[in-house]
């Protein structure tokens, strides 16, 4: 068997391709959440990311911490701060997925960071070791798909996918280009901006929805601008899925000092009302 077919085989096994077909399948829509690894405190995030899964969350992306979070907004950037005085690291991200493997090996984690941390680590150092840790994709903000290949050839040789962003402001060619690239799915960025943006514009989002259809069969799951039931069932109306951060980064900051379980708790009791919205469609 050539590497090709290995490496098809592989994906096919990847839980995040699996979970979308299963949800895609029984007609759901997908719930994807978004919290910084290490905020507000490094035992926070293993009891966060189960209590999301409880409370419905299809998808977890867990975030890097990184010096300058380009696009994040004020937000998620106060969350980055947060992780990155307790020093939480690329490979402390990992070992954390590890950790919540122990008792979740279904549900999957795509990583969203930035390029730095992961070329310093090396890309094949790097896929072998979040393959190993058992994240299933990585969405790399600042990566172009012009300078995207090498990483992408080693994600996906050990059977990971390549999350891109495509903007309101994408033209249709360069979407083509990202879209040659991606795998997994394809986060839409429903505003232009930076994350926890307003003005949620869902004619804008349909519009574009239908455009991204014609070029891809990946699913396509709406972030930025998401903060409640109502504008996660607004965006998944014409997407496969809506993508939930800012709201829940910020409750967590706002709860700096509490004991994990009660922070855990809380972004829980925010995720079950969006997932409750997302199944009435």
């Amino acid at each position: 068997m050539n590497q090709t077919v290995n490496q098809t085989v592989n994906r096919e096994h990847n839980r995040l391709n699996q979970t979308l077909k299963a949800l895609k399948d029984e007609g759901r829509k997908a719930l994807v959440t978004y919290i910084v690894n290490g905020d507000p405190t490094r035992d926070a995030t293993v009891p966060t990311m189960h209590e999301m899964v409880a409370a419905g969350a299809n998808v977890i992306e867990l975030g890097v911490p990184f010096s300058d979070p380009m696009a994040e907004g004020p937000t998620i950037q106060r969350g980055h701060e947060r992780a990155l005085m307790h020093r939480v690291s690329l490979r402390d991200t990992l070992d954390v997925v590890k950790a919540f493997r122990q008792t979740d090996n279904t549900t999957p984690i795509v990583l969203m960071g930035y390029a730095n941390p992961v070329e310093r680590m090396g890309y094949d150092a790097f896929a072998k070791a979040a393959v190993e840790a058992g994240v299933d994709g990585l969405l790399t903000v600042d990566l172009p798909p012009e300078e995207a290949e090498p990483l992408d050839d080693q994600l996906k040789g050990v059977g990971l996918e390549t999350i891109f962003l495509i903007s309101p402001t994408t033209k249709a060619e360069r979407a083509e280009k990202i879209l040659s690239l991606a795998s997994g799915f394809v986060y839409y960025v429903s505003l232009k901006g930076v994350t926890g943006a307003g003005h949620l514009n869902t004619d804008e989002v349909e519009a574009k929805m239908a455009s991204i259809r014609t070029m891809t069969d990946l699913p396509i799951c709406v972030g930025f601008g998401i903060k409640d039931g109502a504008s996660a069932k607004a965006v998944a109306k014409t997407a496969d899925g809506a993508v939930v951060g800012s709201v829940l980064v910020d409750t967590m900051g706002a709860m700096s000092g509490e004991p994990a379980q009660v922070i855990a708790e809380a972004v829980g009791a925010l995720v079950a009302p969006i997932r409750q919205a997302l199944d009435e469609l």
